[in-house]
């Protein structure tokens, strides 16, 4: 009796090894698709243009210094260029981005058109006084140009200028060192450095998955619409005012120099790394977005899609032992609370159907959305599992409740794949009900008596 107890065992093991290693398979195919969906949101950013961030207006000059040292036989005149630049004491944007998706093969990503009113104000044109770093320096200045810089420039679809409510002409680039993709314009020999100054700039722009705006203003006001109906606002600044419905989302930012940083980090030439949780395109933004690298401060929305299939597949078979292990405890109290016998080549059959779940889960959330592949995928199983269970528990009594037990078990999966902050408790809770469950059912078992091991 030992020797076939202990058979039944390492039986078991190796069943348990063998659905092991297809778990693992499985787990290595879904982060497979995973970096396909990557490469492909990329590749689609790489052909449009890729997630951007909104520098400016600033008002800029380009400076030269120049100095004399002494040489081995004659003087040596050195320089220095650096830019000076004036951020805006009112900034406020007003715009509207439509999303839609575009796809590489089955892999979708959101590109969004932000259509936006920019106005920028300043008192005047007096710039901060220059630090020389050289003692009887020369210090020349070039003319005075606006500027608005993207991380993207590729997504620029139209600007259009007015200064004091004249039309201007812009130009590509921005001839700052730091953020030369974007825009700029001169600004005309009749602009007084002493006077007011009021830019309004009309952008339509392009770009994939995240929108960030630097307050760059002293005082910044930010008014946002989309049809996008699962933003996420990302950035060091919340909004202030926000509606959220199934037709898309309003928000307003309010953002004082006060409380950010923004002007000192562009004074600094610091990098725009956008929002860190979205792809890089560059070699550029993956240098500027490594950790310990200081970047300007933004705020902004992500146009991610919340129902990520990929990681809610990763989610799911991660639970694909325990649902194994809680199979094969309902299998095995069949067999030992009414005398069956349960080969372990049955068990294997068992906990393959129980793998092949997240297989079909999977391959059919590619092609259609998660909870219809989830219901398809967990109906199959349960079909399948009750039938075969039927037979091998010898009753369509003992298998009908067993797939009732399965499908308990898919409905609690799904409750924990849309839960993120409880998931833990409540995966914590079902344990203990079923190990509640197990142990009322054993608790007057005579294991010896039953085993005969005394």
């Amino acid at each position: 009796m030992k020797s076939i107890i202990f058979g039944k065992f390492g039986g078991l093991a190796l069943v348990v090894a063998l659905l092991l290693f297809g778990l693992a398979q499985i787990t290595d195919l879904v982060e497979q698709r995973q970096t396909q969906h990557a490469n492909a949101v990329s590749s689609v950013a790489q052909s449009l243009a890729g997630s951007q961030t909104l520098l400016g207006p600033l008002v800029q000059m380009s400076c030269t210094e120049e100095w004399t040292t002494a040489g081995e036989k004659t003087p040596v005149v050195q320089k220095r260029e650096f830019p000076r630049v004036l951020a805006p004491a009112s900034l406020a944007l007003a715009g509207t981005s439509q999303v839609e998706p575009r796809a590489r093969g089955l892999h979708a990503t959101q590109v969004f058109t932000l259509k936006s009113h920019i106005t920028a104000q300043w008192p005047d044109l007096n710039f901060a006084p220059s630090e020389r770093q050289h003692a009887d320096s020369r210090l020349q200045c070039g003319p005075a140009t606006l500027m608005l810089a993207v991380t993207d420039a590729r997504g620029i679809r139209q600007a259009d200028l007015w200064v004091n409510g004249v039309a201007q002409p812009v130009q590509a680039g921005t001839q700052h060192a730091a953020y030369s993709h974007g825009v700029q314009a001169g600004l005309s020999a009749s602009t007084r450095l002493g006077e007011a100054l009021k830019v309004e700039f009309e952008l339509e722009l392009l770009g994939t998955e995240s929108l960030n705006v630097v307050p760059l203003g002293s005082a910044t006001q930010i008014s946002m619409t989309s049809n996008w109906p699962h933003p996420s606002f990302v950035g060091q600044f919340l909004p202030s005012q926000r509606q959220v419905s199934d037709k898309g989302f309003e928000s307003t930012w309010r953002v004082s120099a006060l409380a950010s940083s923004a002007q000192q980090a562009v004074l600094k030439q610091e990098p725009l790394c956008g929002n860190a949780a979205m792809p890089v395109y560059s070699a550029a933004r993956a240098e500027a977005a490594t950790p310990g690298n200081a970047c300007v401060e933004n705020l902004g929305i992500s146009f991610i899609d919340p129902i990520n299939t990929y990681s809610l597949s990763d989610r799911a078979t991660k639970y694909g032992l325990l649902f194994i292990a809680l199979t094969f405890v309902a299998v095995g109290l069949f067999e030992f609370m009414r005398g069956l016998r349960v080969h372990p080549v049955q068990y294997f059959l068992v906990g393959a159907a129980i793998s092949i779940f997240f297989l079909l889960l999977v391959s059919l959330s590619e092609h259609m959305v998660f909870a219809g592949a989830y219901a398809i995928a967990a109906s199959a199983c349960v079909l399948l599992l009750g039938y075969y269970a039927s037979h091998m528990l010898h009753s369509w009594k003992r298998g009908l409740p067993f797939a009732g037990g399965i499908a308990v078990l898919y409905g609690l999966l799904y409750v924990l794949l849309q839960l993120e902050q409880t998931a833990m408790v409540v995966g914590a809770i079902a344990l203990f009900i079923v190990l509640a469950a197990v142990m009322a059912l054993t608790r007057k078992v005579d294991w010896y008596a039953r085993l005969q091991i005394a």
